[in-house]
């Protein structure tokens, strides 16, 4: 069974350039320190035609997860769960638990004086706790739109988070991080990276396709940066995952001593970058 993730950020804001897609990279960083692999990014507007057919043709390529951000409000453009409803022919009703949980938020909103002393649920409000039929929300610790987790098969998970990154953040550290790692298992993510100095890209890159093809499980990209004093700059970037931290790390070590070694025979000057294992940073980042 694959262990792949498809993400689909939804919001005509992503498409005209509004707003820049941090979303989309946040998971992506999380997704990849838990051991697992985004497999493909997809972004499309508010329309049901449109998020119906991309969940359509993620759900044929089979991937263990669908990630959807955005589209989860009470506003007539946020239309997401509409349109998985569609691409799942499902009907949408409401869920007696998502109503609770963004009652009781209104509720925290009006002892807090955020709101009226009469709470209301409005028909923009129950909208919220609208879902495809057999879904399950997932509490919101930060908003109001609880996210929603839906079950197609053996075989694939939807989970739709709200756009607002402090809402999407906190539902999937909360809620969606406990069912990766169970699927990830012991699996671990460990990388590291290097400055290399006078080296053009076109010179690194077969020393780089050596190093792969003697460490296999290392993947190696490098990223050119701009020169300095006339000379090519580069970072190059070594990445592994292992179901064990110390040979994930020996295979990065390996690696990383390879491609020093080719890069300084050819002149180059390497520079190591402080620590950026992405699960390291990641255990140190407060609750």
């Amino acid at each position: 069974m694959t262990k792949s993730i498809e993400i689909m950020c939804v919001g005509n804001e992503l498409l005209i350039g509004k707003v820049v897609n941090t979303n989309a990279h946040w998971l992506t960083k999380r997704i990849t320190t838990l051991g697992l692999k985004v497999n493909r990014i997809t972004v499309v507007g508010d329309d049901v035609n449109e998020i119906s057919t991309a969940i359509k043709e993620a759900l044929k390529r089979k991937p263990k997860f669908i990630i959807t951000t955005g589209g989860l409000g009470p506003t007539f453009d946020d239309k997401t769960l509409q349109g998985i409803a569609e691409a799942l022919n499902r009907p949408l009703e409401t869920n007696p638990k998502a109503l609770k949980m963004i009652e009781e938020r209104y509720q925290k909103y009006m002892e807090e004086g955020k709101i009226g002393k009469k709470i209301e649920l409005t028909p923009p409000r129950v909208k919220m706790a609208t879902l495809p039929k057999n879904a399950e929300p997932l509490p919101n610790p930060v908003g109001t739109a609880p996210g929603v987790i839906i079950k197609q098969d053996d075989t694939t998970t939807i989970v739709a988070l709200p756009g607002v990154p402090p809402e999407m953040e906190a539902i999937f550290d909360g809620s969606v991080t406990p069912m990766l790692k169970q699927v990830a298992g012991n699996v671990t993510f460990y990388e590291t990276t290097i400055m290399v100095d006078g080296i053009m890209e076109s010179d690194i890159a077969p020393l780089i396709d050596k190093t792969m093809h003697d460490n296999p499980y290392v993947y190696i990209k490098s990223h050119p940066g701009r020169a300095s004093e006339g000379k090519p700059h580069l970072k190059l970037h070594l990445s592994t995952t292992s179901p064990d931290s110390n040979t994930a790390k020996s295979r990065v070590t390996k690696a990383l001593i390879q491609i020093t070694e080719l890069a300084q025979a050819k002149g180059g000057k390497t520079k190591p970058v402080k620590s950026e294992n992405a699960l390291e940073n990641l255990k140190k980042k407060p609750a």
